[in-house]
């Protein structure tokens, strides 16, 4: 059983998620990975999605699959699940969940976690050559739209009936503070902010029906992707996968989640009030300030 720290030191304030079910989208790898173990430690079933099945047939050069996921969850003492799906295309989310609905007759936990609009790290795109939004290529709009705002909203929208029959459930929606910036991309920052604004809107439908809906903003993670370009980054500071599926883990079984809903949440400031530790020990500490001033 997880134990408060922080809060009021009552050990029955959070609870296992053992017997629990929980989708994460774009776990192959990255942060949807680190949240999907996170969750199979603390002893859900975990299904996984994303384009990645099997090492080797990824459409980025980055290594990672769902198959390889779904066997660390199981070996963190859960159970996962992996489907491969597309969340662009709303026909292959919608038999995701109605498959997780069939097998196991119920959605606990939603982590919205997919997201378009990187493929220029990767693809040979000259992104460093783009001074203004104007020099940006279009589609860069759709990919952060289509592939993370869009398919955050029709996954939740596809979980939520169950949830609320049910009285209980949490989405999550992960953004960051480019939400809040100027400087980090007219579309990236746009889709951001809509992210965090669809969690308010929808924790405003949920609130009476005991679901919660909040916006998780991590630091710097050690995704693949960015340890691809560790000599751009100062990596002091910065934090593992895993950290972040702990911090989730935490606050899904937390007994005062509701008190919560509607918010966006700094993953680093949540670890501080629950008492929880990166892989190597350390505690990262929020970049809150660095971010907003």
């Amino acid at each position: 059983m997880q134990k408060r720290v922080a809060l009021e030191g009552k050990e029955d304030d959070f609870k296992s998620l053992s017997g629990k079910v929980a989708l994460v989208t774009g776990a192959s790898r990255g942060v949807g990975r680190g949240i999907a173990i996170g969750l199979g430690a603390a002893g859900a079933t975990v299904y996984v999605t994303g384009r990645t099945l099997v090492e080797g047939d990824s459409p980025l050069p980055l290594s990672g699959s769902l198959e390889s996921v779904a066997e660390e969850v199981t070996r963190a003492s859960g159970r996962g699940v992996p489907i491969r799906c597309d969340h662009t295309d709303d026909g292959q989310t919608r038999a995701v969940i109605e498959r997780v609905l069939h097998e196991e007759g119920r959605i606990d936990v939603l982590v919205n976690n997919v997201w378009g609009g990187y493929e220029h790290f990767v693809d040979g795109t000259a992104f460093l050559e783009e001074r203004g939004f104007w020099t940006v290529p279009i589609p860069r709009w759709d990919s952060c739209f289509q592939a993370g705002v869009r398919a955050h909203y029709v996954a939740s929208a596809l979980v939520a009936p169950g949830m609320v029959e049910r009285g209980s459930g949490l989405i999550v929606n992960v953004s960051f503070f480019s939400a809040f910036r100027d400087v980090d991309g007219v579309a990236y920052g746009t889709a951001k902010a809509a992210d965090i604004r669809m969690v308010a809107c929808m924790a405003h439908e949920l609130k009476d029906h005991g679901v919660a809906a909040v916006a998780l903003i991590p630091g710097l993670v050690r995704t693949e992707g960015v340890m691809r370009a560790s000599e751009h980054f100062d990596l002091s500071n910065s934090e593992s996968p895993t950290f972040l599926g702990r911090v989730v883990a935490s606050l899904a079984g937390d007994a005062r989640l509701m008190e919560r809903t509607g918010q966006w949440l700094v993953a680093a400031e949540l670890a501080e009030e629950y008492g929880i530790v990166d892989v190597d020990g350390k505690r990262p500490r929020s970049i809150r300030s660095d971010m907003l001033g």
